[in-house]
């Protein structure tokens, strides 16, 4: 290593930081506390508190659902998290699970998932989705377990796997009847929508069991701001004012989304801006540089486009290209097509053959990351038409090429 760069890198390693705890910024991070989500923990509580009470006598299924950024995820786990600690202090063994269905896409992933985080010791291979299933329930009779799985995103779930695969996982016992319920499922979902795949019986029953998250107010999302604040920063590195400014900006109250995840990355953002200038104090201008930086619509759909595959993240690149040259409204898939033989050139990766990128494009369309429609009247021949709803499309690009470089430094191909 040359002199210059050993020099680079202590003068960073040493630059003090504002920063104590960065992850508790991150969309990862659980916390201890749950502010103005305390209603909805009593909910969840009031729906499974039968495995303290009466394990086994029932299989609980529960809605949770809520817009972008209204706390579904960190609600779920919290809950998960604090719940089963409580169950252990009564002596019962209850576990749970966080199964994201953007990654886990089909019935056999979500199953292979559910048996890893559960210990369950069952064959990565071999097994069909309902040998595994069944295996897993085997596995929790034998070890006198109980489970709490969240199923999150479910609605791209629904909208990927269909009808059968839902309908499998929602009505679990009555496939596999046993005197004693050791499964209990949370569905995480932006919508109600995809109920329409459920009978009307198994429908009403969820809509009973449904918890509605709320977009947050100004005054609430300064209360979360203020405690994050205190676990990420130092003393002294920031003061209300800024996080007053951020919750007026995105409260809903305030014409805002009520969007906590979108607040939270514009403090970090911040953070990160004033950390590089060196400054020892966060101010407004480092706020109103990163509310610019960061745009609401990526951010509603930033969950959606991160679990998306490699290919499928080139190909929207490729498109969001070709809508900024073009300033159409929609593109054709084939010239969406070329343009993405040469984004993987620049990137020296293989693409993918015309039906996988057909595939591709119709796994965007479904996790609402693209709209793709049949080109109709006025256009010569038949085609698929794509385009993106939101923007603005050069942080959208921006964006997208990040996220690719990080996921090909990490392996993907």
């Amino acid at each position: 290593m040359s002199e210059d760069v050993w020099r680079i890198i202590e003068e960073e390693v040493r630059k003090p930081s504002i920063f104590k705890s960065k992850e508790s910024l991150t969309p990862e991070y659980i916390p201890d506390s749950l502010p103005h989500r305390e209603k909805e923990l009593k909910e969840l509580v009031s729906f499974f508190k039968h495995l303290v009470t009466s394990p086994g006598s029932l299989s609980q299924r529960v809605l949770l659902i809520g817009g972008v950024g209204t706390g579904k995820t960190a609600t779920a786990r919290v809950f998960g998290r604090d719940f089963t600690r409580f169950a252990s202090t009564k002596g019962y063994k209850v576990r749970y699970a966080h199964v994201n269905c953007h990654s886990n896409r089909t019935l056999y992933n979500v199953i292979a998932d559910m048996a890893r985080q559960l210990n369950a010791p069952l064959p990565s291979r071999g097994l069909s989705a309902r040998e595994m299933f069944e295996a897993l329930l085997t596995y929790l009779d034998e070890t006198d377990q109980y489970a709490i799985v969240s199923l999150d995103e479910f609605h791209y779930f629904a909208s990927l796997a269909g009808r059968d695969a839902v309908y499998f996982v929602v009505r679990a016992y009555d496939v596999f009847e046993t005197p004693v319920k050791r499964l209990n499922f949370i569905f995480i979902s932006q919508d109600t929508a995809k109920l329409s795949l459920l009978d009307p019986a198994l429908e009403s029953y969820l809509l009973r069991h449904m918890i509605r998250l709320e977009p947050y107010t100004s005054s609430q999302l300064y209360d979360i701001l203020k405690y994050r604040a205190s676990k990420a920063f130092y003393e002294g590195t920031y003061d209300d004012s800024i996080l007053r400014f951020i919750a007026e900006y995105e409260g809903y109250d305030k014409g805002g989304g009520g969007n906590a995840r979108h607040a939270i990355e514009v403090l970090m953002i911040a953070g990160v801006m004033a950390e590089s200038e060196g400054a020892k104090r966060l101010s407004l201008d480092h706020v109103r540089k990163a509310i610019m930086k960061v745009s609401r619509d990526i951010l509603s759909i930033s969950e959606a486009i991160n679990y998306s595959s490699l290919h499928e993240l080139l190909i929207l690149l490729s498109a969001v290209r070709l809508l900024r040259r073009t300033g159409k409204p929609y593109v054709k898939i084939g010239d969406v097509e070329k343009e993405y033989e040469i984004v993987c050139e620049s990137f020296n990766l293989q693409p993918r053959k015309h039906t996988q990128v057909y595939e591709y494009v119709m796994n965007l369309k479904k996790a609402g990351v693209i709209e793709a429609r049949s080109s109709g009247k006025g256009m010569k021949g038949r085609t698929t038409l794509m385009g993106v709803s939101y923007g603005p499309l050069d942080l959208l690009e921006q964006y997208l090429l990040d996220l690719i470089k990080r996921k090909i430094s990490m392996g993907a191909s």
